[in-house]
């Protein structure tokens, strides 16, 4: 077997780096050339997974990315695998040396347009749904129902403009302390996405009796809506809202939810897409079933597209707050003025304290597919994340599902779920997601069209069916750069309305979960 240069089959991030990450499986027993010899693999390793380029003493930092991930628990040789069984997720400061190396604003690049909805208020959609937004589980099956019975029905043939009806249901609602964080950051959750850009026309629908009433969840988060919903009325009314027990059971409440919903259904379809800047674009990023090669390709090509966005005047939030955790202080450094750093430490010791109460430690990710996938400790991880951020500075630090109103990078506190993140990043206004996966996560979230990217080319290949987009072309030479711009071409096609994968696949209802912070009474 010939003797392989590192260079051919690994990518060594930066010079400082002691590890090289897998661009492909490796056999036990490949030949290497690593720093001028010749090196036998004692044993496989596998894609995304990492290996030494040189001799790593038991106690010394392991370096990706020019960063600690980790140190080594036992000595490495040169070639050596470096994962779980010899590098451990020590603590170790880090200097958040606030604004010390905060970039100037991008230079306003050309612009660019897609074709969206103006709604005529300062919201732009890239999407046209009704929804039926449910007040408690107690009416989930309800709102279910009324939008099956639409769909059924076949209303929305006649009205082509329309995207859809969607349910937004959950698992809350009530057993919570009323008025407390819970309650207000449901409410929070549930208006961000009746006032989401992407929603024409909404129908509350709630039990009765439940702790989260609709008329708290409409006073204190001034839920009105545009009467008629067409672009250009100043006409604003109460949304309507109708209960299971007024309304006489199931039944009956599904007959008046059809009956609402119709008589929008005109309304909205009047809506037609007009040429808009991409500064009205708000991008939410998202990664999951993450691997090695995550911070390798399509992370740091997602950070490209970010920046291409925000050089257009738009804006792109980064979330996750777990999943910085190790990582923050490259963000602290970035930030436009101390008070924005200090928010991001705030919220690194606030998940330290929530953790700790519950006897967790952040250090518990990365999960067990994402250690399949070639990533050990969670700095490791976080570091990788962080590249979707781009480099732009950090405009601002917004609390979960806050709207997001300034332009630029935007951080958001999420947690590292998936779910309960994607549905932060919609409420807080994002009108298209971009979400970069290299185990192969299939998550969408209505009413934002949610793009799929993959680390890398075997993942994307195998589930061509949900990916639209393959990063893993990186691993092969292309430029992080020309991925990037391939992902912000990708946006701006789907802000115009090209399906993605998860919209072809009726993924998108089920996925809304509001993140819960407290107890369950």
């Amino acid at each position: 077997m010939p003797v392989v240069p590192i260079s051919k089959v690994a990518v060594h991030l930066r010079p400082q780096d002691n590890v090289a990450v897998a661009a492909r499986n490796l056999p036990a027993g490949a030949e290497l050339q690593i720093n001028g010899c010749e090196v036998v693999l004692e044993r496989r390793i596998g894609l995304g997974h990492k290996l030494a380029v040189r001799q790593i003493r038991k106690g010394e930092p392991i370096s990706k990315y020019g960063q600690i991930i980790g140190f080594a628990s036992a000595d490495i040789p040169a070639g050596g695998h470096v994962h779980v069984h010899n590098v451990s997720a020590d603590a170790f400061e880090r200097d958040y040396a606030f604004c010390r190396d905060c970039p100037p604003p991008p230079q306003r690049a050309e612009p660019r347009y897609f074709m969206g909805y103006d709604r005529g208020d300062g919201r732009y959609g890239t999407r046209n749904y009704l929804a039926i937004i449910s007040t408690v589980n107690c009416s989930a099956s309800t709102s279910k129902y009324i939008s099956e019975r639409i769909r059924t029905a076949d209303l929305l043939r006649q009205y082509p403009n329309v995207d859809g009806v969607v349910a937004i249901t959950h698992k809350a609602g009530c057993a919570m302390q009323h008025d407390g964080p819970d309650h207000n950051q449901l409410d929070r959750t549930l208006a961000g996405f009746a006032k989401h850009p992407n929603v024409a026309g909404y129908i509350l629908v709630g039990l009765g009796c439940e702790t989260g009433q609709a008329l708290h969840l409409v006073e204190h988060q001034g839920l009105t809506q545009l009467t008629p919903l067409s672009r250009g009325s100043q006409n604003r009314a109460l949304p309507t809202v109708i209960t299971v027990q007024e309304c006489g059971g199931i039944a009956k409440t599904v007959d008046a939810g059809v009956h609402a919903i119709a008589a929008m259904l005109p309304q909205a379809n009047d809506v037609r897409r007009t040429k808009l800047s991409a500064d009205k674009l708000i991008l939410g990023t998202n990664c999951g079933g993450s691997d090695g090669n995550s911070g390798v390709t399509a992370n740091p090509a997602l950070g490209v597209a970010s920046d291409l966005l925000v050089a257009q005047g738009g804006t792109s939030i980064l979330a996750e707050t777990p999943e910085i955790y190790g990582a923050e202080h490259l963000l602290t450094r970035r930030a436009v003025c101390r008070a924005v750093g200090e928010k991001l430490v705030e919220r690194i010791k606030w998940w330290e304290w929530y953790t700790g109460i519950f006897g967790a430690e952040i250090n518990n990710n990365p999960s067990p597919g994402n250690k399949d996938g070639g990533l050990t400790t969670i700095y490791e991880k976080s570091l990788g994340a962080l590249a979707k951020a781009g480099t732009t500075p950090l405009v601002d630090v917004v609390g979960y599902a806050e709207r997001v109103r300034t332009p630029g990078l935007v951080f958001m506190d999420t947690p590292g779920y998936d779910p309960p993140c994607t549905t932060g990043l919609v409420a807080g206004g994002a009108n298209v997601l971009v979400f970069t996966t290299g185990r192969g996560s299939v998550l969408g979230l209505k009413p934002t069209p949610c793009i799929k990217v993959a680390t890398n080319t075997p993942m994307f290949e195998r589930m061509i069916d949900d990916m639209d987009l393959n990063a893993g072309d990186v691993l092969e030479g292309e430029p992080v750069e020309s991925a990037g711009r391939r992902i912000f071409e990708m946006v701006l096609d789907v802000a115009s309305g090209k399906q993605t994968k998860s919209e072809r696949n009726g993924v998108g209802e089920e996925e809304f979960d509001p993140w819960h912070i407290g107890p369950t009474l």
